[in-house]
Formats: C-alpha cells, sequence, structure tokens
C-alpha cells in the first residue's frame, strides 16, 4: 500500500489535514504512528516579523518528527510566502503546502486561506514565487471547490497550480462560504482529477474506513486526507489502512486501549508546550477523546477548573478506571447527553 509521493515513500495514501491548533508535533507524531502516511503541520505565518514568536518557534520545531516533514504556510503577498518557504525549509521542512483552503473570517480578512481563490491571477503569482524559491523542495496546494457555490472555479485553480509546478493538490470538497457545513462535494473533485496529471487528495467528510473506500472509489483521488474525524480518535488511519488492505474492519479500541493513547498524548503535548499551555490544549484533546462517552459532559465540565497536569491526569484515570469496571468497551449515553457533550466541545473550541 506504499504510495511515491512527491518524492517520499509513504506507508499509504492517507493524509493528516493541516488544522489550526491541532496538527501540532505531537498530533502529527501520533497519527503517524498510529497509520498516517503524512501529516502536514498547522499553519505557519508567511509575516516574517513573527518568526519570532513562541508560537511560530513551536509550530516551526520537527525536532524528532519521521519524514518526510510537511509544513503549510499562509499568507497573501507572493514575495513573503516565498520567503515564508526558504525559511521553512531552512529550517526542516522537506515538503512546503501553500494554504488556500482555510476559511476562518480572520483569515479570510486578510485575502489569505481561501479567500485567495477569487483572485485567479494573485494565485498564480503566489504559487510561481513560492516554487521559484524552494526549487529543490516539492510545493503542494490546498484550497476548496470555490469561493462560493455560484463562484466554484476548483479547476481553474488547479489548471494554474499544474502550471506553476505544484506536485500535488488536496481539495476540501466545500466552497469558502459552506464553512464546514453540508455534504462535502466529491463530484467537483473527481472532476479535477480527470482533468490534471498531478497527485490530488480529497479531502472532507472522511470518518470512517468505508467512507474513505467509497471517496476514493468514486473520485479516483491519489489519496484521502483527515481532518476533524481524527481529532480524539488518531486510531483512524490505521483502522482505514487495515480496512483498504483486507476489506474487514478492525475492532473497535478498548476503554483502556484509548486511555493508553490518550495518556501517551498527555506526555507529549505536556513536554512539547510546559506545565501552563499544556494543560491548556491538553483540555480540547481530553474533550474529543472523551466524546460520546457515557458520563463525558460531566467529566469535562470538571475538567476544564483542573490547573495542574497532576489533577488533570488523575481525573482521566479515573474516568477511565470507573468505564472500564463497568464495561470494557465504550459505550455511549442518550441522545440528550450526547447534545450536551457537542454544545461543550464547541465552546471549547470556539
Amino acid at each position: 500500500m506504499y504510495m511515491e509521493f512527491c518524492g517520499f515513500s509513504l506507508r499509504n495514501h492517507l493524509f493528516v489535514a493541516p488544522m489550526a491548533g491541532v496538527t501540532d508535533r505531537p498530533f502529527r507524531q501520533l497519527c503517524k504512528r498510529l497509520g498516517a502516511g503524512l501529516a502536514v503541520s498547522e499553519m505557519v505565518t508567511s509575516n516574517s516579523l513573527l518568526y519570532g514568536s513562541a508560537k511560530t518557534r513551536r509550530r516551526a520545531d520537527h525536532a524528532g518528527e519521521a519524514e518526510p516533514v510537511a509544513v503549510q504556510i499562509a499568507g497573501a503577498d507572493p514575495a513573503m510566502l516565498a520567503q515564508a518557504a526558504r525559511y521553512n525549509v531552512d529550517n526542516g521542512a522537506q515538503i512546503i503546502d501553500v494554504n488556500m483552503g482555510c476559511p476562518a473570517k480572520k483569515v479570510c480578512n486578510v485575502m489569505a486561506g481561501s479567500a485567495l481563490m477569487q483572485d485567479e491571477a494573485l494565485v498564480a503569482r503566489i504559487l510561481d514565487a513560492v516554487v521559484e524559491a524552494v526549487p529543490e523542495t516539492p510545493v503542494t496546494l490546498k484550497i476548496r471547490t470555490g469561493w462560493n457555490r455560484e463562484h466554484k472555479n476548483a479547476l481553474a485553480i488547479a489548471r494554474i497550480a499544474e502550471d506553476a509546478g505544484i506536485r500535488a493538490l488536496a481539495i476540501h470538497g466545500r466552497t469558502r462560504a459552506d464553512q464546514y457545513t453540508g455534504e462535502a462535494e466529491y463530484d467537483t473533485i473527481a472532476e479535477v482529477k480527470a482533468a490534471v496529471a498531478i497527485p490530488v487528495i480529497a479531502n472532507g467528510d472522511i470518518t470512517t474506513p468505508e467512507k474513505a473506500k467509497y471517496v476514493l472509489d468514486l473520485t479516483h483521488a491519489d489519496g484521502v486526507m483527515i481532518g476533524r474525524a481524527a481529532q480524539g480518535r488518531p486510531w483512524l488511519f490505521r483502522e482505514i489502512e487495515h480496512f483498504l488492505k483486507t476489506g474487514e474492519n478492525l475492532p473497535p479500541p478498548q476503554v483502556m486501549d484509548i486511555h493508553a493513547v490518550l495518556q501517551e498524548h498527555l506526555q507529549d503535548l505536556y513536554a512539547f508546550y510546559g506545565v501552563d499551555t499544556g494543560v491548556k490544549i491538553a483540555r480540547k484533546h481530553i474533550s474529543w477523546y472523551t466524546r460520546g462517552l457515557a458520563g463525558s459532559a460531566a467529566f469535562r465540565k470538571n475538567m476544564n477548573t483542573l490547573p495542574s497536569i497532576a489533577s488533570q491526569q488523575q481525573a482521566v484515570d479515573d474516568f477511565f478506571l470507573r468505564l472500564a469496571q463497568h464495561s470494557g468497551h465504550p459505550e455511549y449515553p442518550d441522545v440528550m447527553d450526547t447534545l450536551a457533550d457537542v454544545n461543550s466541545l464547541e465552546a471549547l473550541a470556539a
């Protein structure tokens, strides 16, 4: 199932989507260990004034990360993006990915992310500048299907990208206006795949092994990219990999399996961010890992008040021990508890 991608041999064609505030080095390493072929970093600013910030330094920290190291850059100025590409290659990046897919208002309001799809001439100038800046390093691109449903131009952008020397293209099957609502439009991804020679990676609503196979069969994409579905469920990559190889599903993880993965993840977060920031970052991951588990709404409410690593870890241990004593398999609550969990998660991620 190995895949040749941008000059690298990957274990499979399963990609971790770049997600701001999520795909830091601990999360990327964990997903790779649990079955992902490639994990793209959360976006790094193209503003050189921010290179010295603690946040940017962390995002450019690839120490011990399994190759290839893929870094996503974001911005709207061709010269600054070219400079950002060189900076990140000098700091260990082996693949540069250009962000033209982020729908966040604070990104689009400065004409970056998916807002760039409104200006095809600027897209061409940016891609030409970045490819020229790092001629020995493969450059990839992440886009959406368009700005809104009346202005879907993924195919035109894909052709611009191919002409500029972009080595691969990931497409989220929604417009910027759609944000993350509605269903992903795989027909657009299939249309792009049929029209260009570079690899196309399908992204959007890939939540199960069966859905991954469905999307690959429908779009003929060269791979699938998974984002939100892997939050709190990094073993999804291993499950998809196994299903695509055998046509069979792996047994779902037991309660203590989830606990072990979470504790490993927490240790990496504390080491990477330090005590204060590590505890804060860990809260959202703990929420994702416990999402939908019986009693997790009350657990999460309490978790958000705990100030230290020791108290956080003890609460996690106690929660999973209670679940394991009741049943070795995760049990899910009724509809009302699930709705409470969803509301709590949305508030935490806002």
